[in-house]
């Protein structure tokens, strides 16, 4: 729900498009929003986005979007989670040097009904190779 002010009113504050817009592309992950008739409505543009997106794939169907070899497992996600057997698929997969995580997550509205899938995709080598702790700000 928008308000007189164009702020979007959501479950713990208000935001406007543009600071909606900031902090999708600011995010340290990447992420791809398909919507419940398996529709791309969403990416994030950020600054090193690991899977190129082009303007294109809005509205198109993500199985469209995936090399053929790989449809099938789109579909099994897609209809395990329309199911309600699963939340939730993960993988990772090395890319050159980059070691990079995907999640995908099944979105449910309120009363439980799916309502879309989001994928997020991180590059986790810099995670992976940290060891001990880190307390104080150390630039």
């Amino acid at each position: 729900m928008v308000d007189a002010k164009d702020n979007l009113a959501l479950d713990t504050g208000t935001l406007t498009a543009e600071q909606v817009n900031l902090i999708l592309t600011h995010l340290p992950v990447d992420l791809t929003f398909v919507d419940e008739a398996d529709e791309v409505r969403y990416y994030s543009a950020t600054k090193d986005r690991i899977f190129a997106r082009a303007p294109g794939i809005i509205g198109k169907r993500v199985q469209e979007c995936h090399p053929s070899q790989s449809v099938h497992v789109v579909n099994k996600i897609l209809d395990e989670f329309k199911a309600g057997t699963r939340d939730a698929a993960e993988f990772w997969i090395r890319l050159g040097e980059q070691f990079v995580y995907v999640r995908y997550f099944a979105l449910r509205d309120g009363d439980g009904n799916y309502r879309g899938t989001l994928e997020v995709s991180q590059e986790v080598s810099g995670v992976r190779a940290l060891e001990g702790e880190r307390r104080l700000l150390d630039w």
